[in-house]
């Protein structure tokens, strides 16, 4: 082959490359269905490929749905109990109850005490109960003429190392045969024996006698609402301070 018979080859190879280099690049191919995906794989690799078809499908749309379920039972087994409300109303009506029942007489106690005035006792409490809650009895004071085993009575008035009433032994505010009552000692039961003194005018002369500290004179039993001229008359004999 001569000098221009290769030249002529090489120009016509040169040209030739030119021409697959300003071509465009051809269209990838279409991966249609199953056939054009494996045209493209190897035939070594496409023996091994299975495609699983329709029943693979709906397995494994089956085992999904399975650990779907699975997986929503184990987080509702370990969600945080909650513990129930308990209304506030509910809780402290016991409360309120309980601070009621606790304090049940309210008594005066006057005379020779440390600190004479209303004391708050539970209910049973005794009249010595109420000599410790004013203080205690001040040295001296003659607790002979009162019956400390007594159960106090809610608006009474005890009276520590007075004079004791006629009748020595009786309890003090009581009455003795013709002795008077003790206005400051009385209770509403010893009020409501007397001629003309019912329960409700009992509780009045009780009321009137925590509410003022005591009676200081027979007197002062006219400002009692309900005891006018012709009942304090009546009265006046059988009461005294």
């Amino acid at each position: 082959m001569g000098r221009r018979e290769v030249a002529d080859t090489e120009s016509i190879a040169r040209s030739r490359v030119l021409a697959l280099a300003d071509a465009p690049p051809p269209p990838p191919p279409e991966l249609d269905g199953e056939a054009g995906w494996r045209r493209w794989v190897p035939g070594a690799v496409r023996g091994a490929l299975v495609g699983p078809g329709r029943r693979g499908l709906a397995v494994l749309a089956a085992v999904g749905v399975v650990v779907a379920v699975l997986a929503g039972v184990a987080v509702w087994r370990d969600r945080p109990a909650s513990s129930p409300v308990v209304s506030a109303s509910v809780v402290a009506e016991p409360v309120a109850s309980a601070s009621a029942s606790a304090v049940q007489a309210v008594v005066a106690v006057s005379g020779k005490v440390r600190r004479p005035g209303l004391v708050r006792l539970p209910a049973g409490s005794r009249v010595a109960d109420a000599v410790d809650a004013a203080g205690g009895a001040l040295p001296g004071a003659d607790l002979s003429q009162l019956n400390l085993a007594r159960k106090v009575v809610d608006g009474e008035l005890i009276a520590v190392g007075v004079g004791a009433p006629a009748g020595a032994g009786a309890p003090a505010g009581s009455t003795s045969g013709d002795g008077p009552l003790d206005l400051n000692a009385a209770t509403v039961d010893q009020f409501d024996s007397l001629p003309g003194v019912g329960p409700v005018l009992a509780e009045r002369i009780v009321a009137y006698r925590t509410e003022h500290g005591g009676f200081r004179s027979v007197d002062q039993l006219r400002e009692v609402d309900g005891i006018g001229d012709s009942r304090f008359e009546k009265l006046r004999e059988l009461v005294r301070v």
